[in-house]
């Protein structure tokens, strides 16, 4: 699997850390401040061009809601930026077929618009509001130094830090789970068979799945290939893709970051949402004749020639090694100024806009979100000496 992907995971990855450097967070706060179409369409492409994972996106959506967004418009923001990115797209296409490529962004528009009538409807106001009570204004951009590749790169090795387990629980989950689950316990668990019963029971049970998997945004794909080769539905497949966002341990995000009622509230109605877009999609994919044929045996030669595969795998190590150094002599430009490591995670975060920081010593550390500044707190000593 890993062979198949590694070219795509760099490139994307690239790309992602590029525009995290270059775009303007500030800019991005100040057009979400209601949840208008034109807003929710902002926040989509804002989401889109800051892919990253889910856990980083969780708190930079809270980030822009704390300093004044929609609630609505930073979930769709958080939305768009774990599952509308380039390198789940292009995973998805090598591992998948673009039958799914083309369905997470088709998916991804129907779940954007469910998001945009259902959260005011589902999610009072007044529990909205009182989940921003308290928390803290924003600080500005240093505008005064420009961004550069130094800085791209160290957001690319950052994400690459922070996704590491998640990738490698993926790929070996994944990898498991072909090998050693029979056939039979995939049709009983999918009621393979049953029309529209099946697909129906697979787009609910798909983030439930994705609940206790603990895998987040594309490092869930290998799972969701050998669910889909397992025998879950079309639509069961792309909900359980969508449904990184309500793993277990983004849900007590949710809860530190907003408050029990609020968490539990936007958990269910991500669930909601999730199911309905995978079935959705599953009827005008079914309707234009897109779904492809399930194939039970993991195949990927039939997606792209193994020479080309290797000769894109070898421009992408010659990438990466590139962008390595640049990451190593990013101080050179006085990116020591401007971004910190998350030391818990491997994030590059930007100290003027960093979620939680903590001092140690007279020593100030800054970090993704608050879970990671909490663990520093506990051993300190444990994250330092790595």
């Amino acid at each position: 699997m890993l062979f198949h992907t590694f070219w795509a995971l760099i490139l994307g990855f690239t790309l992602s850390g590029a525009v995290q450097a270059f775009a303007s967070r500030n800019k991005m706060k100040e057009q979400l401040g209601d949840d208008s179409f034109k807003s929710i369409f902002k926040a989509s492409f804002f989401g889109i061009i800051s892919s990253s994972c889910s856990y980083s996106a969780s708190a930079l959506a809270k980030s822009l809601f704390s300093k004044g967004a929609n609630f609505t418009s930073s979930m769709v923001f958080m939305f768009a930026s774990t599952n509308l990115v380039i390198e789940l797209g292009l995973v998805l296409w090598i591992m998948m077929g673009w039958q799914f490529a083309l369905a997470e962004f088709v998916g991804g528009a129907i779940m954007i618009l469910l998001l945009k009538l259902l959260i005011p409807r589902l999610i009072s106001a007044k529990l909205i509001e009182a989940s921003r009570k308290g928390i803290e204004k924003p600080d500005s951009e240093n505008s005064a130094r420009k961004a550069n590749w130094h800085d791209a790169a160290g957001y690319t090795i950052g994400d690459f830090k922070m996704l590491r387990y998640e990738l490698v629980i993926g790929f070996l989950v994944a990898g498991l789970a072909a090998k050693l689950v029979p056939e039979s316990f995939w049709n009983a668990l999918f009621l393979s068979g049953n029309g529209i019963i099946t697909s129906v029971q697979n787009v609910i049970i798909g983030p439930v799945i994705a609940f206790i998997s603990f895998v987040c945004s594309v490092g869930n794909i290998p799972l969701a290939a050998t669910l889909w080769h397992g025998g879950i539905s079309f639509g069961g497949t792309i909900s359980f893709i969508f449904a990184d966002l309500i793993a277990l341990p983004l849900v007590l995000i949710y809860r530190k970051y907003y408050g029990t009622k609020l968490a539990i509230r936007l958990t269910l109605v991500f669930w909601l949402v999730m199911s309905l877009s995978g079935l959705i999609t599953e009827v005008i994919f079914n309707l234009l004749n897109l779904i492809p044929e399930m194939n039970h045996k993991m195949s990927h030669t039939n997606q792209i020639g193994a020479n080309y595969t290797t000769v894109l795998n070898i421009l992408a190590l010659v990438l990466i090694l590139w962008i390595f150094w640049m990451y190593r002599t990013r101080e050179t430009t006085g990116a020591d100024l401007v971004f910190a490591t998350d030391l818990v995670c491997g994030m590059q975060v930007r100290i003027s806009d960093a979620p939680a920081s903590y001092t140690h010593n007279g020593q100030n550390y800054y970090f993704c979100m608050t879970g990671c500044r909490d663990a520093f707190e506990a051993n300190p000593q444990k994250y330092i000496s790595n």
